[in-house]
């Protein structure tokens, strides 16, 4: 089924990891781990890639020619435009229904991870109105000033034992244009949690976290 049109969005500029899109990984440009995996699932109709970016557009003409780019507009570009400000223009340019988001910064996410959650959704369409990737955790967290959040500390269970806590990792949203023209946010008023593997959920954010996930993709493909 043929329906579902992925959104890839980025920006030139960043911040922490300077060219952080176009900077090399594993030999080859960062957004290219990410985006041979989305173009493998089943449920692929289009990629889109929103960009203020000429050398990113242009890496995507030459490599991934099937991609389609939306040129960002002035009013939107910077580092503190809202995402869903984004999707809400990429959604004004295309025709479909059914979409997922996701970024350049989750090398290590694969799409029959994507395809499950998907599939999931298609299924349950009637419960749940989005779906979001989240880290599950089961550890004893604080809160800043020392208070336990999930735990009794005069009790100390086993970590197995305590109740979750879930980390929105940001590696995919899957939407549907009703339910954000509803909202007017990738996630909705009645979202499912859909828990993936902490190695595959890696985000890159800083130096570190580049050099992080590179080891961990050349260990997993050697």
């Amino acid at each position: 089924m043929k329906s579902v049109n992925f959104l890839l969005p980025m920006k030139g500029h960043s911040e922490r990891v300077p060219n952080k899109n176009l900077k090399l990984f594993n030999g080859k440009p960062l957004y290219h781990s990410v985006m041979k995996q989305l173009l493998k699932s089943e449920y692929l109709k289009s990629v889109y890639v929103n960009t203020d970016s000429e050398k990113i557009a242009n890496d995507i003409k030459i490599n991934f020619p099937e991609v389609e780019i939306i040129w960002r507009p002035q009013d939107l570009q910077g580092d503190f435009v809202s995402m869903n400000k984004i999707i809400e223009y990429d959604l004004s340019q295309i025709k479909g229904e059914l979409f997922v988001q996701t970024h350049s910064t989750n090398p290590l996410l694969k799409f029959e991870t994507v395809d499950a959650a998907l599939n999931f959704f298609i299924n349950k369409k009637h419960q749940y109105d989005s779906v979001f990737s989240v880290t599950k955790w089961q550890t004893r967290f604080y809160w800043e000033d020392g208070k336990p959040v999930n735990h009794n500390p005069d009790e100390l269970l086993r970590t197995q034992d305590l109740p979750p806590l879930f980390e929105e990792n940001s590696n995919f949203y899957i939407f549907t244009r009703e339910s954000f023209k509803t909202t007017e946010k990738r996630i909705g008023n009645n979202p499912f949690m859909f828990a993936m593997s902490p190695i595959e959920a890696v985000d890159i954010d800083t130096e570190f976290n580049f050099k992080m996930a590179e080891h961990i993709y050349k260990t997993l493909n050697e």
